[in-house]
């Protein structure tokens, strides 16, 4: 189709379940969501008493002829809490899942466990890069992506020193990983203190989140305080980056994620509020046709309530439909299938 203000009229069949209706825990955040080849859809997300508690561990359902299983949980240290999973399927049919594990976000660790059964079961968690202290390695929130050369980059960020972000960047299908220089920016903001080893003299950015909109041209968005979505630009399949740069879109400090599909219209799930922790609310849907430069929304997937939290959306592309993950008032993980 070609790309005009006029593509932005379409109908859409917009289906809203959640992924458990009584969850194995008080307190879930921070799904991703994986549409497979044989027409599975698996969600999970991390789950315990309170986010940072040592008993949050990572949990994961399978949806499977249009109902979505018992969780499962998975956990790599049972005295530590975990963190942010994302999902994301190899060539070869396998599937990653990767998360955070640690007590501070900035001594994180990233582990890995893999599934060769679509699912039903993982193996046992491992570092996905030993001994790494950075603070975490590959992705930190949002899903990775496979570019047109068939490199994989992983949306990452620290939080040790500020908030930085970069990309990991694998060239045998996630295996192994390579990481990027961070991402510089434009502005500042004196948001941090140098006493306490922490850089004043930046945007602190954290979550990015990527697309390639042609072969070798990849950008990101990031999660800000400033109250806007920034941007970077890679020339060459992620290696180098531009400067980081304001958009016009609204950012609560809160997490967002984008998603191109095959007509290259970008679609971005995000809380559409320019206060530095603002409110979580409302959660909705917005389409871009001109690569990210801007974007009208499409709908609210979840209206604005005082002292409520849609947050953490995750949404990926497969054969014409939209899938869309996010938390839903700390209580459940709700799922959306937007049918384009």
């Amino acid at each position: 189709m070609t790309l005009t203000r006029e593509s932005l009229n379409f109908e859409m069949n917009i289906e809203k379940e959640f992924v458990c209706e009584n969850m194995p825990t008080a307190n879930c955040h921070a799904s991703t969501v994986l549409p497979l080849q044989n027409g599975n859809v698996i969600c999970a997300w991390f789950g315990g008493t309170k986010e940072g508690k040592d008993d949050v561990d990572i949990w994961y359902s399978v949806r499977e002829n249009g109902v979505f299983g018992e969780p499962v949980r998975i956990t790599a240290d049972s005295s530590l809490p975990h963190w942010n999973p994302v999902l994301f399927e190899h060539i070869d049919g396998k599937i990653s899942l990767f998360f955070k594990v640690g007590k501070k976000i900035a001594e994180w660790k990233t582990y890995r466990c893999i599934s060769s059964d679509n699912g039903k079961s993982f193996s046992s968690p491992s570092e996905l890069v030993p001994g790494d202290n950075s603070g975490g390695r590959g992705p930190v929130k949002n899903k990775c992506i496979r570019l047109s050369n068939s490199r994989i980059l992983a949306p990452a960020s620290f939080e040790h020193t500020g908030w930085n972000c970069f990309v990991d960047i694998s060239d045998d299908d996630g295996y192994t990983w390579k990481k990027s220089d961070i991402i510089a920016t434009k502005h500042c903001l004196p948001l941090f203190n140098r006493a306490n080893g922490h850089c004043k003299n930046r945007i602190p950015m954290i979550q990015p989140t990527l697309w390639e909109s042609e072969k070798g041209q990849v950008s990101m968005f990031t999660r800000t305080s400033a109250g806007k979505i920034y941007r970077s630009d890679s020339p060459d399949y992620g290696v180098t980056w531009c400067t980081a740069y304001a958009t016009d879109m609204p950012n609560n400090n809160s997490g967002i994620d984008v998603e191109r599909t095959p007509d290259g219209r970008l679609f971005l799930v995000s809380n559409p509020v320019s206060k530095n922790w603002g409110e979580r609310s409302p959660l909705t849907l917005g389409v871009s046709v001109d690569n990210g430069k801007s974007f009208e929304t499409v709908c609210e997937l979840e209206k604005e309530k005082p002292d409520s939290e849609f947050s953490y959306p995750a949404i990926v592309y497969s054969d014409g439909k939209l899938h869309i993950s996010y938390t839903w008032e700390r209580k459940k993980i709700a799922y959306v299938s937007v049918q384009l």
